[in-house]
């Protein structure tokens, strides 16, 4: 069955790259179409070219004082970190052991 599905399969990619020869083989042997002819592209003005190359000067930006910020607390303010209660972990199971490998000595040829 599988050989049918592949034949069939074949014999399908066989006529499409007919059938695409055939229609490219026309498209080239048909008489070129003549050409529209458009009109040539629009120019482009020159702009005018300022002489002075110096930009306007910047104006003066006047921001707000900065406001000043709380002190920052010493060690002695900080508040003392809570303790931790311990916890007792289970004991770590035993993981099996791999088996060695050794490979097999060669046997003495006569």
């Amino acid at each position: 069955m599988a050989t049918r599905s592949a034949m069939a399969l074949l014999l399908a990619l066989l006529l499409s790259c007919a059938v695409t020869s055939t229609m490219a083989r026309r498209l080239e042997e048909a008489a070129p179409k003549e050409e529209e002819e458009f009109p040539p592209h629009l120019t482009v003005p020159e702009l005018p070219f300022p002489e002075e190359h110096e930009l306007p000067p910047f104006p003066e930006v006047h921001l707000p004082p900065k406001p000043e910020l709380p002190p920052f607390p010493e060690e002695e303010e900080l508040p003392p970190k809570p303790e931790l209660p311990t916890v007792e972990l289970p004991p770590k199971p035993e993981f099996p052991a791999i088996p060695e490998f050794h490979f097999p000595e060669p046997e003495a040829k006569p």
